[in-house]
């Protein structure tokens, strides 16, 4: 009787969670191809855990509860491996991916139906005081091990791809690629965040192409050239 009240009270209690985060469990099933069922999600996506953390820590937080908020991010956050700060403000819909070495500062405000991939840093640069660390609009994806430091902002509907480096703020509709992080419009419309990490569009890989091309077009002028003169001393 026992082992059935407590059973019967766990799923009373995943019940209420699959309610309460209800567009995060959407988001997960959407954005991930391996989630295939709410159950598996609830039960064994550490992300949504970290995320399920953070609405607590940050309810505490605001009403400025001392050290139990930072208590419980730590706890959280050697659970699966997600560090978000407490004070760190989060929209709905937020996707973390595996979620390992993903961190999330104090002051960072991150908007509606976001993703982040495993290793993500949304730091700041230094001992700045005040708001420190960056603004992600929405409709946002951020690639696996890509850093944005700083108080900046990352316009909605853009694509943060893996390993950049983002030090300045991001227009809407962008993607950004490289070190430091570059920025490349795709004709002002709203980019695709299918999780096709592949076709990116890398601007330094575009001009060493162009670059590649003019060579060629070069050393092909080179020959006729060669040719025309031996023709003529002939």
């Amino acid at each position: 009787m026992i082992f059935l009240n407590l059973f019967l009270a766990f799923v009373v209690f995943l019940s209420l969670i699959s309610i309460c985060f209800a567009q995060e469990i959407k988001a997960t099933k959407e954005r991930d191809p391996a989630a295939r069922s709410t159950v598996e999600i609830l039960l064994l996506y550490p992300g949504l855990h970290a995320v399920i953390a953070h609405r607590i820590t940050h309810f505490l937080w605001k009403r400025k509860v001392p050290l139990l908020p930072r208590a419980i991010s730590q706890f959280v956050r050697f659970l699966t491996g997600v560090e978000i700060h407490p004070g760190a403000t989060i929209g709905k819909g937020l996707f973390i991916d595996h979620g390992m070495g993903v961190v999330i500062g104090e002051t960072s405000i991150i908007g509606d139906n976001v993703t982040l991939f495993q290793g993500v840093t949304l730091g700041g640069t230094g001992k700045e005081t005040g708001k420190r660390h960056p603004t992600l609009g929405d409709n946002i994806v951020v690639g696996t091990g890509a850093k944005i430091l700083g108080n900046l902002g990352i316009g909605s509907n853009s694509y943060i791809g893996a390993n950049a480096v983002v030090i300045k703020s991001v227009p809407p509709n962008s993607t950004v690629v490289g070190v430091p992080g570059r920025i490349t419009k795709q004709e002002g419309k709203k980019i695709d965040t299918d999780m096709d990490h592949v076709h990116v569009s890398d601007p330094i890989m575009q001009n060493m192409k162009d670059l590649l091309k003019r060579i060629k077009f070069l050393e092909e002028q080179l020959k006729v050239h060669h040719s025309a003169d031996d023709d003529a001393q002939i």
